[in-house]
């Protein structure tokens, strides 16, 4: 059924409430108070206790019992647990019998079902579920004319990250259906979203309300939300949606909710997802492949853009980190559920960590959609069946650069030194004539990288910490991989989520072994800042390559073989 905002209980349609007391539990908090004043101000309750888990020493309860007193209500402030039965037991018994119950208390520990744990369950679980289970146990043999719940929109429609508080819900409505057919009285009324901010919703962001109005959800102010509180005490269902909706905003989703069909009068039937694949494949069928992935990507950004709430999809660029964006886990699951929706494909819900950008997303799509692009195997030409497009080194002499190396050839240059001096070697103990003597060297001159140590972390998003603890030669290969990358004229953003291999030529190193044992504060870092076979994956990782990533030592021909392999 559906009521008007207008559609209010008329005085003899309400449950008589002035015979006793009437508890309200989070009484002190933000839909507790507005329903305490209204208890006493339109339905002549005259005996009230609010319970809370900080009491009379809530934030603005003097102000709120003055307010009721004045009114002419006794009002208790009680402090209780109402996670705990027994704290619970003791208060009724100390309040009542009871004539009423409003239950209106509750708790948030919003996560995406794969980070769902125990105590995020027994956070929602306990406030909610459990003590509406207790009080229905505690006062069952008392004369209640009111036993109402707050439950919310979450556990009919479902809201993401809110997995468990939708149970907990669900709980709530099973539970008056469980009283009714026990002959009990009982209400559960499915709160949507409220104007007002309680303690429940401070968190949400702009962001977070934005996407609340996307699904059609219009946040209730209190002459609303108490209109269709008094609506539900004349209606004669156990459970109440309370819930204003945006009718325009619910026609502009991908999927309605089954419940709100009836609402939203569509201009032809919602698509199903196998209707969904077909016009997306039909949709690319006639284009060629440079339009398919144009038509992919701008799809992929307005979804994006659409979650987000940017009004034009030009304010996504196809190669921005979906992080860097703003999305967090929850419009991350928003963005995948419109996107599985406009193409009919089953995505994965961690869709934005595994393909970080719109154009990683787009081609994800684009592989997935059968019949439209199929993966095909690079071919190389006849004539050129391999490629060096970009070259970048460091090598003793100060060469930087394969300009620098030529240079150091053509004028029979000698990259042959005396020893640094930003080591933090002792030279005065490291050299000693005799070459059997341990723990010294009998040379005074070698062939020595400038500037070794000047890297820079940040980049690559490395702290400061981890990078002392990483061997040169990974400093040094991701510092060469970016710089080949803009000598080939490549943005190594691009290249994020393509089937891009590393080979490395790599040999042991006793880095580790050289400085000794390392600080407290390093050895977290260690063991891959030091294994030759993380360098290769640290590229992968940091550049966001998804081809084989490969470390070999093969002592002096290491280089050679990486590369043999690598043109395979």
């Amino acid at each position: 059924a559906r009521w008007s905002m207008g559609a209010g209980a008329s005085p003899d349609q309400r449950p008589d409430l002035s015979s006793g007391p009437v508890l309200v539990t989070g009484g002190t908090g933000g839909l507790g108070s507005l329903v305490a004043r209204h208890l006493v101000a339109e339905h002549g309750v005259r005996d009230l206790a609010l319970a809370s888990r900080r009491g009379p020493d809530a934030d603005g309860i003097t102000e709120l019992t003055a307010e009721l007193t004045d009114l002419g209500a006794r009002v208790r402030s009680v402090s209780c647990d109402l996670t705990d039965r027994a704290a619970l037991a003791a208060l009724v018994d100390e309040v009542g019998p009871l004539t009423g119950v409003v239950h209106t208390a509750g708790a948030l520990a919003d996560a995406t079902v794969e980070h769902l744990d125990a105590d995020a369950l027994a956070a929602t679980f306990a406030p909610k579920a459990d003590a509406a289970w207790w009080l229905h146990e505690l006062t069952q043999d008392q004369n209640l004319t009111l036993f109402m719940v707050f439950s919310s929109v979450a556990g009919v429609l479902g809201n993401a990250g809110q997995a468990n508080y939708a149970a907990a819900n669900s709980f709530l409505d099973a539970l008056i259906t469980h009283r009714r057919r026990h002959g009990l009285p009982g209400t559960s009324l499915a709160w949507g979203s409220w104007e007002r901010t309680t303690g429940m919703t401070a968190h949400l962001t702009q962001a977070d309300h934005g996407r609340l109005a996307r699904d059609g959800l219009r946040p209730l102010a209190d002459a609303e939300g108490l209109a269709l509180f008094d609506a539900a005490l004349a209606a004669e269902a156990a459970s109440v949606v309370t819930a204003a909706f945006d009718l325009v905003a619910l026609r502009a989703t991908p999927v309605t909710p089954t419940v709100l069909r009836g609402l939203v009068r569509r201009p032809r039937a919602t698509a199903s997802s196998d209707e969904a694949a077909g016009t997306w494949r039909d949709l690319l069928a006639g284009m060629t492949p440079q339009e398919r992935e144009r038509a992919a990507v701008d799809m992929v950004r307005e979804q994006a853009a659409a979650v987000l709430g940017h009004a034009d999809a030009t304010a996504i660029g196809a190669r921005q980190v979906f992080k860097d964006l703003g999305f967090d886990s929850l419009t991350a699951v928003e963005f995948r559920n419109r996107l599985s929706a406009a193409t009919g494909l089953r995505l994965p819900a961690t869709l934005i960590f595994d393909y970080p950008t719109c154009a990683a997303a787009a081609g994800l799509v684009l592989g997935s959609t059968a019949d439209t692009t199929r993966p095909r195997a690079a071919t190389a030409g006849d004539a050129e069946p391999i490629a060096i497009v970009g070259m970048a080194c460091r090598l003793p002499g100060g060469v930087d650069s394969p300009e620098d190396l030529w240079r150091l050839i053509s004028t029979g240059g000698d990259a042959i030194t005396t020893f640094p001096t930003d080591r933090g070697w002792d030279l005065d103990t490291l050299y000693d004539p005799d070459p059997d003597h341990p723990g010294t060297t009998y040379a005074r001159h070698g062939g020595f990288l400038e500037n070794a140590g000047a890297f820079d972390p940040d980049p690559f998003g490395i702290s400061p910490r981890e990078a002392l603890a990483m061997d040169p030669q990974q400093r040094l290969l991701l510092e060469t991989t970016w710089e080949v990358l803009e000598r080939s004229g490549i943005d190594p953003t691009t290249l994020r989520g393509s089937r891009t291999g590393v080979f490395t030529g790599i040999m042991a190193s006793n880095y580790v072994a050289l400085r000794g044992s390392a600080p407290a504060d390093l050895e977290g870092y260690v063991a891959n800042g030091s294994a030759a076979s993380v360098a290769s994956g640290r590229v992968s990782y940091t550049f966001g390559f998804e081809g084989p990533a490969v470390s070999l030592d093969t002592a002096c021909s290491s280089s050679l073989v990486a590369l043999h392999l690598a043109v395979q």
